[in-house]
């Protein structure tokens, strides 16, 4: 970036206020860098990247109580003039990246990398372009060169009904077995995917094509 251009206007999105003055203060010290709006939940930060549209939201994806950070992106990608959103997160199991990835989201960094990757992963996603922390770097190309999981019949209709969010008790219903059963193969399939939530499983069966 030349001294010519305007700063990178950015939103950021914790719900925790120290994080946020603490991102705040750091963000402050880069002077191509602009801080023009904080949110505390999923929910405001849609709304304000609605109205400031900034070129990067810096996005947590644990936000308490509403929505989440996955969602608040993918509305956010949808809703937006060409707002990119660069995830800043703890987390970085298999399911939350596939997701994040999946709504949108033009980079994932965890919030134990130096300032300077930081601030390189906002000039970069500002631009469009992908940033990965390397753990998550690591991991996304680990399951890319991983084969994919087989599946058993079974478990595949369970996966099914799973994607259109039934519960475990409509799922036994509509497959004629029990409810312990239907337990037994989610565990079954979450060991498969490498996923620890339902919305993990169905994210990474549409990832590799294991659903129709």
């Amino acid at each position: 970036m030349s001294a010519t251009d305007p700063p990178v206007r950015i939103l950021l999105c914790d719900d925790h206020a120290v994080v946020r003055a603490g991102l705040l203060a750091l963000l402050g010290s880069e002077p191509d860098i602009e801080v023009v709006g904080e949110a505390g939940s999923g929910e405001e930060a849609v709304a304000l990247a609605a109205k400031l549209n900034p070129a990067v939201v810096l996005m947590d994806l644990q936000l308490g109580e509403g929505i989440d950070g996955v969602e608040a992106t993918r509305r956010i990608v949808a809703d937006t003039d060409g707002s990119h959103v660069l995830v800043l997160t703890t987390y970085d199991t298999d399911a939350d990246i596939t997701r994040a990835i999946e709504a949108g989201a033009t980079g994932y960094l965890l919030k134990a990398e130096r300032p300077e990757e930081l601030f390189a992963a906002i000039r970069s996603a500002a631009q469009g372009r992908t940033t990965l922390s390397p753990p998550v770097a690591s991991r996304v190309m680990a399951r890319m060169r991983a084969p994919l999981p087989t599946l058993t019949d079974r478990e595949r209709d369970i996966l099914g009904q799973l994607s259109q969010g039934l519960g475990n008790r409509d799922i036994a219903r509509a497959l004629f077995i029990s409810e312990a059963t239907v337990k037994t193969h989610l565990g079954r399939i979450y060991d498969k995917l490498g996923v620890d939530t339902r919305a993990g499983a169905v994210a990474v069966a549409k990832e590799q094509r294991l659903l129709p």
